[in-house]
């Protein structure tokens, strides 16, 4: 008798849900949905494999959406998600939709409020603290931080040289972790040196937890999680990232406090050339009102974030533009010949006068950004009933999947050949992008990446001072289209890695001992 009575509770709450959403359900019933989809719990099954089915099953929906005008929908248990392609309709998404999805929730629970994931109230106030301290007067400052650190991989790299393929992963992530430190925190983690450093470990583990939390639904509820053995080494890797960060933010804050260096409120009326070099800690702090801007608890939210998504996004960039350079040697032989042009027979580092001449390197790059941007999908919430350029209407209550991944591979967009390596399609005479959002590695609208200068120095100066030592060698790719299994934790990432094999260059190309690097940069 309980048990029926339980049920007829369960069918009358379940009828009275779906009657109170019965708009949601007729106007989603117009939008064309992914093959597989199954009642109740819609496409879930889809996403509850490992991090490279749900790619697969993402990539999949991509390509759907291409062949329906731009637009799939999905359901995940009861939530609507719309993915979409459409650069039109994308448009207006990013410029409207500015809340981030629940799902961010599970990284909110590593970084806090920090700018890129924090609600609109939070991240509209910080955001205007952010913009300045990434002008470009600030960022160039950077590039020697940078080519400091690439010098260094080039000789860490040598002990790796011969016909034995490795892997590119660790190495590169960690220049990537020791350039973003350098330059966020001011402080030297020295992951190169260490290839167990702790930061680095626990950053990496802990982006794969909240990967799965995000896809596997039974590890959402908090309650739940707990019992499950990844939420200690989840608190584990937290604690680890937040002691460090805390110890880092309150010996800067004994430092400027004994050297009096707190700046007033920053105003648009500062010379901003008197930061070069500071790391983006000072800057915060000055540029938030010295010790009545952020507190530290804010100050980590966003040291934090910038770490995160400065050193995955650079390192997940550089290993696909090195993987696709061993792919098509070609290419790698065409870019080498650049480089010798701009640095000729001098072993001198890189300054940031170089980078406009690298204009292949530039090309190379932004292909290869192309292909495999780093963050593939981006998720917004709708919060009011919004109608496309399309002429199709979105619900409020439903999510929309950002596919980057299809817009950056749309045929419609980008012709026949769009799944094709081929850097000089950004060639000037070549590229006429219809719309801006038919490109956009680093995001769209207000809400996108303030940082994206600041990656792309650091990815060409490291992809230079590579090249410039090394010929990278893998197994030729037999057509155009790079042949390369992915996955997605949080970025987008290699499935089997990036491993390749390394050549030294010639002599006249050698890596740069410790002393001639200081006396260079004395020099110049």
């Amino acid at each position: 008798m309980i048990l029926w009575l339980l049920l007829v509770v369960l069918v009358l709450w379940t009828a009275q849900f779906r009657f109170r959403r019965r708009r949601m359900y007729k106007m989603a019933s117009k939008y064309p949905h992914p093959t597989g989809e199954l009642p109740l719990i819609g496409i879930a099954h889809k996403l509850s494999g490992n991090t490279e089915d749900i790619m697969t099953s993402l990539k999949q929906f991509s390509y759907e959406a291409m062949e329906t005008n731009g637009i799939t929908r999905g359901w995940l248990n009861h939530i609507l998600y719309l993915l979409m392609v459409d650069p039109v309709d994308l448009e207006m998404v990013l410029k409207t939709c500015m809340e981030k999805d629940d799902l961010h929730r599970f990284i909110r629970k590593v970084i806090g409020y920090g700018g890129i994931f924090a609600p609109v109230p939070i991240w509209r106030r910080r955001r205007k603290i952010l913009l300045p301290a990434f002008s470009p007067k600030i960022v160039e400052g950077f590039v020697e931080v940078f080519s400091e650190q690439s010098q260094i991989i080039t000789r860490k790299l040598a002990s790796l040289c011969g016909p034995e393929p490795f892997n590119l992963w660790p190495v590169i992530s960690a220049y990537s972790l020791d350039s973003v430190c350098e330059t966020t925190m001011g402080v030297k983690v020295n992951a190169q040196m260490d290839s167990n450093s702790p930061f680095l470990t626990c950053l990496a583990s802990v982006l794969n937890i909240i990967c799965e939390r995000i896809f596997h639904l039974w590890l959402q509820p908090d309650w739940m999680f707990k019992f499950f053995p990844q939420y200690r080494k989840h608190q584990k890797y937290i604690k680890t990232l937040h002691d460090f960060t805390d110890l880092v933010i309150r010996k800067k804050r004994d430092e400027l406090k004994n050297e009096k260096q707190c700046q007033p409120e920053a105003d648009s009326h500062y010379d901003l050339g008197i930061y070069k070099r500071k790391s983006f800690l000072d800057l915060l702090i000055s540029l938030s009102g010295g010790e009545k801007g952020y507190t530290d608890l804010e100050l980590r939210e966003e040291i934090l974030t910038l770490t995160i998504a400065g050193t995955d996004t650079s390192a997940v960039s550089m290993c696909f533009t090195l993987k696709l350079l061993a792919k098509y040697p070609e290419v790698q032989e065409k870019l080498y010949k650049e480089i010798r042009e701009v640095f000729g027979e001098s072993n001198r580092p890189l300054v940031k006068g170089d980078l406009p001449n690298l204009k292949y390197l530039d090309r190379v790059v932004k292909e290869s950004l192309r292909l495999f941007p780093p963050v593939p999908f981006v998720i917004r919430k709708v919060e009011s009933d919004i109608t496309l350029p399309s002429g199709l209407s979105v619900p409020r209550g439903s999510g929309i999947v950002v596919s980057i991944f299809g817009a950056h591979r749309d045929p419609n967009y980008w012709g026949p050949d769009a799944d094709h390596f081929d850097p000089d399609r950004f060639l000037p005479e070549r590229f006429n992008l219809q719309h801006a959002c038919s490109y956009m590695p680093f995001s769209n609208g207000p809400r996108n990446c303030v940082g994206y200068q600041y990656a792309l120095m650091s990815i060409k100066t490291a992809i230079t001072s590579i090249l410039r030592n090394y010929k990278v060698i893998g197994e030729p790719e037999k057509g155009p289209i790079p042949n390369i299994r992915l996955k997605l934790d949080i970025m987008l990432k290699a499935v089997e890695g990036y491993h390749v094999a390394l050549e030294k260059r010639k002599p006249s190309s050698r890596i740069m001992t410790e002393p001639e690097i200081v006396a260079t940069s004395l020099d110049s």
